[in-house]
């Protein structure tokens, strides 16, 4: 039977017979998705001085990575690259969407970040970047004293995480 279910990170609603392995929009895994009627999803947060510079710092990053990820799709000689980034690039424009909605900002600000057209240079490009954003995600986890907050990069760490698997399968 269909049901209709939804993201608790991104707060996307997703419809089939079970929930994905991962949200189609943002990447969270499994346990952050539940049947749209149960999801706990609420993106009005009060951020104090920490969590809003993390969350302020956590969307540049996004931006960045979004607009790299996308210049890469275009510019790689490697077909499967190609794919690869461009599918990237809608996941962390997603993301830089969650950090929009809680900042209560009109839009998401545009990146200006160059790739290039080796597709193992932006392997390697793409495998720093995550390595920081998880690194960074992990730090702000810690630091947030707010549970949504925190659920918040946590889920991002772990889809941060198979980012970087993806890019150092590549790069063997």
């Amino acid at each position: 039977m269909v049901k209709l279910w939804r993201c608790e990170i991104c707060g996307d609603p997703y419809i089939g017979e079970a929930p994905p392995d991962n949200c189609p929009f943002c990447g969270a895994h499994r346990k952050y998705i539940r049947e749209a009627k149960d999801a706990d999803v609420y993106f009005d947060i009060e951020l104090n001085d920490k969590d809003r510079a993390n969350a302020e710092h956590a969307l540049q990053v996004e931006v960045s990575n979004a607009t790299f990820y996308f210049c890469a799709a275009g510019k790689t000689d490697d077909f499967e690259g190609k794919l690869l980034f461009n599918v990237l690039g809608k996941v962390e424009a997603e993301h830089a969407s969650i950090w929009k909605k809680i900042l209560k900002l009109d839009k998401v600000p545009e990146g200006n970040e160059r790739c290039h057209i080796k597709n193992r240079e932006n392997l390697e490009d793409s495998h720093a970047r995550e390595t920081k954003a998880i690194k960074f995600y992990s730090e702000a986890a810690a630091e947030s004293g707010n549970e949504r907050i925190k659920q918040i990069f946590e889920a991002l760490v772990e889809v941060e995480t198979d980012h970087l698997h993806l890019s150092e399968v590549r790069l063997k």
